[in-house]
């Protein structure tokens, strides 16, 4: 936030970011983007974008139940905060944190997904 917070708006988000965390098995659940959205969040570091986005993920976490959203929007991969990517929530590979967000590992993750698939059509386990 661009201005001081006031004691009041730190007590809210704090609170917030406290409930989200408590719906999300103490952040575990949380995809590593919400995790570092809401570490800014308490920490006063978001701009009005990024309020707006907390704000969106309290809404979503206290409707529940929490749904990760797709690694580089592919559908059915999620990742960790240790960097595990999973494929319908089966573990199936493993990214470098510092490179996961790349336009190489999407170009990779995209032909994981495809493997993945093919797998499952071929009736054959999807496993790492």
């Amino acid at each position: 936030m661009s201005e001081k917070r006031t004691l009041e708006q730190l007590h809210d988000t704090c609170d917030k970011a406290q409930q989200i965390l408590a719906l999300t098995s103490d952040g575990d659940d949380l995809a590593p983007e919400h995790l570092k959205l809401v570490e800014m969040a308490v920490n006063g570091f978001l701009n009005d974008a990024g309020v707006k986005a907390f704000e969106d993920l309290y809404v979503q976490c206290k409707a529940g139940p929490y749904k990760k959203p797709w690694f580089h929007d592919i559908e059915n991969l999620t990742i960790d905060h240790i960097g595990y990517v999973y494929w319908k929530e089966k573990r199936v590979e493993h990214y470098n944190l510092g490179w996961c967000w790349t336009a190489g590992a999407k170009k990779q993750a995209e032909e994981l997904a495809a493997r993945c698939r093919l797998l499952e059509e071929r009736g054959e386990p999807v496993r790492l």
